[in-house]
């Protein structure tokens, strides 16, 4: 099998596996227990969260969370004071956040807070100066990613920060595609991330909260994470989520040259006639999402069994709807079903990447007749 499917989820590293496996055998304590075993491990939470806040702006601290998706519940449900309360009651946000972000919104939204969704351009890009009108003195916070799980786009999330701040609002940051492998944005308030998207394991994530910024907790029962985030912790998932982003930095400059290299061999071995999607500049190259007229791609990867790819979001996969971040940019809904979203990585060969490149080219071609 050639695995293209890297924003879905990437290979746990080998060294993030090793660093879990002593707690998963003899060293099973919990974490939050005051004798000797549980202090051990909760030494070993301790040394990955003073490696992750390494990697985060100055003054604040991570909340570990089960995932990315429960992070981005807790900041923006979080953040937000009670319906009834005066104050702030617009959120701004953008047309193709992840589906964690939309509909958190429309859980507020159906509680009385005004919800805009600033749109895109063709390229995937917001409009700094839209955005600068749109965030006013009524709005509490904005919420923006910062590489886009489905076409790869890097928005300008530091300046979009500089504007929500001028306003006195908070900024979310969405870097679930971006950290470990660009640089953590600077400005905003709020960051929210995942273990399994940098080569950690599944059910780790975490929030990165500036100090002073007060969190309701979305669950409660025990007031571990500083009262914000009850449940016990696991020590073998955060220790592999510290040994994933260890290796992250340590290989920053070796990823980086081979997401270069990739990407410059798919764009030669792109056919006429196949569109990018998304800007070709402001992106990450670990991320291609192409199409072509006419082709379908459900069956495109029915036929392509020996490569694993995606026709969009692995949360949205299945549902059958055109993808709402193709359909954003101006793809008709057609155009938006025949899109196919192709993923490289650390573990990627050359090899690997052409084979599979031209095997799906081959199989469009054997469908356009």
């Amino acid at each position: 099998m050639i695995y293209l499917d890297y924003q879905a989820t990437t290979p746990i590293d080998p060294i993030a596996r090793a660093a879990m496996e002593p707690w998963l055998g003899d060293n099973f304590a919990n974490p939050h227990s005051a004798h000797r075993a549980g202090r051990a491990a909760s030494a070993a939470i301790a040394a990955a969260r003073d490696t992750i806040n390494a990697q985060m702006p100055t003054g604040g601290s991570v909340i570990f969370t089960g995932g990315a998706t429960e992070a981005l519940n807790l900041a923006i449900k979080g953040v937000v004071p009670d319906p009834w309360q005066h104050g702030r009651r617009t959120i701004i946000s953008i047309a193709t956040e992840h589906a964690a972000v939309l509909d958190s919104l429309g859980w507020l939204e159906r509680r009385g807070y005004h919800v805009v969704l600033l749109p895109v351009g063709a390229d995937g890009l917001i409009d700094l100066a839209i955005a600068r009108h749109a965030i006013t003195d009524d709005c509490l916070l904005v919420a923006a990613m910062q590489v886009n799980n489905e076409i790869g786009v890097i928005q300008p999330i530091d300046a979009l920060a500089d504007i929500a701040h001028a306003r006195g609002a908070l900024m979310l940051c969405d870097a679930v595609q971006g950290f470990g492998r660009l640089p953590t944005p600077q400005q905003p308030d709020l960051i929210a991330i995942s273990a399994h998207k940098i080569y950690g394991p599944k059910g780790a994530g975490a929030l990165w909260r500036r100090g002073g910024i007060a969190l309701s907790p979305l669950i409660h029962g025990g007031g571990q994470e500083s009262g914000v985030r009850s449940g016990t912790l696991s020590p073998a998932l955060i220790a592999g989520f510290g040994a994933a982003v260890d290796q992250c930095v340590a290989r920053h400059d070796v990823d980086a040259a081979l997401m270069e290299s990739h990407w410059n061999m798919a764009q030669r071995l792109l056919p006429i006639g196949w569109q990018v999607h998304g800007s070709l500049d402001k992106r990450y190259h670990g991320n291609w999402n192409i199409g072509r007229p006419g082709v379908d791609a459900a069956r495109l990867m029915a036929d392509a069994r020996e490569v694993l790819f995606s026709l969009g979001s692995a949360c949205a996969s299945g549902s059958g709807r055109p993808s709402h971040v193709l359909r954003a940019i101006g793809l008709s809904p057609s155009a938006a079903k025949g899109a196919i979203r192709l993923g490289w990585g650390r573990f990627t060969t050359a090899a690997e990447l052409q084979h599979g490149l031209t095997m799906i080219f081959d199989l469009a071609e054997a469908q356009l007749g």
